[in-house]
């Protein structure tokens, strides 16, 4: 995955989220014009003199950020799947029914200022009527933009050759979806297909990669689930969602979230992780955090680099090649706490309790993990992030790879500072298994929070200072 997926993303998402910002304030302003300075005045005297605008105006603002948080509760901004308008008309009716009431409660409470009752009625009729007008020329324009392939996913078909011509068929009809179907795999080529046939199932890894494949779709026959296995062992630590056209049986047993695509349900079998908001999110909270820690830890920074000067000779900062991203190698940055080619006689190893490589203080570094201060450095070059799986380097990620199950999933994020593993005292030599396990659960159940209470417990673990050395 790109660094810069989530930015892709987010275009239209973002466009959205700021017609609907637009439009609810000028609803709201509009109504205030309406009750008090159209001819509707002439039919509803104003009995208490006319209210200043600006009154109005910051409730307007006030109202918009709530309107526009209902708005996403019903998942109108998501990054990838966008609703059609007729799903949107029941979404908007809703939302200004549950806005208009947060608005005359608010007013019914702030007794410094009078609100007039008109007003409000012309806010729920003018949020209506504007919204539905914008959200249809939303989904105009969004075809325009898909059809020049803005905002689209890249996407193989994969199955039998029963199904496979039909759900083409469908995808490519229904200008709602944003599923660009480059080709399909198969056991043998089909007729009826309209797109280019592109090799076996089991050539999958490659052909994504030729590609740049964001999605996989598969449909297969009820009794060929081992070959979906195969498919979602063959894609892990790529950034690629697995979608499949579930039957009847697989419905009924499924806990997973179904979705429609063409009005057929799907599963999806793996997201990308960070792909859109939550992307934005997470990188915009590494870059304030680690800027932010970098300028105020700059002082104690320069004692550390004295010291390690002043007590060891060779240099400040310790720099090694690590897999991260993508399974992409970058350097990444340490307080030396070694001997200068402490691998020299050995070749690459762990460090071990009491190593007789590590420094007087380089002992206290590594105890305190200040020698991990440095990858602030890395995050804000967009080649870490403050919280994620711990990068290994290169010779030792190969051999995991092929003896830990989900080891490459690892390589779907950026490589963290910390990770949950590390706070539940998973660091030095503790079972690679057991770390994986711990890594795939975060990467499949962040969130900022979850970032938060890491980077906290972190500050606990270094305290307690157990397994580090």
């Amino acid at each position: 995955m790109k660094k810069n997926t989530y930015r892709k993303n987010l275009l239209l998402p973002f466009s959205k989220l700021m017609i609907d910002a637009l439009i609810i304030l000028l609803a709201f302003c509009s109504s205030y014009y309406v009750r008090f300075y159209s001819p509707l005045v002439k039919i509803f005297s104003v009995t208490k003199g006319y209210p200043p605008f600006q009154n109005y105006l910051y409730t307007s603002l006030i109202l918009t950020a709530i309107y526009l948080v209902i708005l996403s509760s019903f998942n109108s901004y998501r990054s990838r799947y966008f609703s059609t308008f007729a799903q949107d008309i029941p979404i908007i009716l809703k939302t200004c029914v549950i806005g208009i009431l947060f608005a005359m409660s608010g007013a019914f409470l702030y007794r410094e200022f009078s609100y007039s009752r008109l007003t409000f009625l012309l806010m729920y009729i003018h949020t209506n009527i504007f919204l539905l007008i914008a959200r249809y020329l939303f989904h105009r324009l969004r075809r325009i933009m898909m059809r020049n392939e803005v905002g689209t996913q890249k996407a193989i078909l994969v199955g039998s050759s029963i199904h496979l011509p039909r759900f083409c068929s469908q995808i490519q009809n229904d200008h709602n979806q944003n599923f660009r179907i480059v080709g399909y795999m198969g056991n043998k080529e089909i007729e009826q297909m309209t797109v280019p046939y592109l090799g076996l199932p089991n050539d999958l890894p490659g052909v994504a990669e030729q590609y740049h494949i964001e999605a996989v779709l598969m449909m297969f026959d009820s009794d060929s689930h081992s070959q979906i296995l195969k498919i979602i062992k063959s894609m892990e630590g790529k950034n690629v969602e697995l979608f499949y056209v579930p039957d009847i049986l697989d419905l009924i047993t499924s806990h997973r979230h179904t979705f429609e695509i063409t009005g057929t349900p799907v599963l999806r079998l793996k997201a990308v992780e960070f792909s859109g908001w939550q992307g934005f999110l997470k990188r915009s909270f590494d870059l304030v955090i680690s800027i932010f820690s970098l300028f105020i830890l700059s002082p104690l920074f320069l004692v550390l680099a004295i010291l390690i000067k002043l007590t060891s000779p060779g240099p400040v900062f310790y720099k090694q090649k690590r897999v991260g991203l993508d399974g992409k190698e970058f350097t990444m940055l340490k307080f030396r706490s070694m001997v200068t080619d402490a691998e020299k006689e050995t070749g690459p190893i762990w460090a071990t309790r009491n190593d007789p490589r590590t420094t007087a203080v380089g002992r206290f570094l590594r105890r305190t993990s200040l020698d991990e201060l440095p990858q602030l450095i890395n995050v804000i070059k967009g080649e870490m992030s403050l919280v994620g799986p711990r990068p290994e380097r290169k010779i030792f990620v190969e051999k995991f790879r092929e003896q830990i199950p989900r080891y490459a999933e690892r390589h779907r994020v950026r490589s963290g500072v910390t990770g949950w593993a590390q706070v539940n005292g998973l660091r030095g030599q503790s079972p690679i298994e057991e770390r994986t396990r711990y890594d795939v659960y975060y990467i499949e159940n962040w969130s900022l929070w979850f970032d938060i209470k890491i980077i906290l417990l972190t500050f606990l673990a270094i305290i307690r200072g157990q397994n580090a050395y």
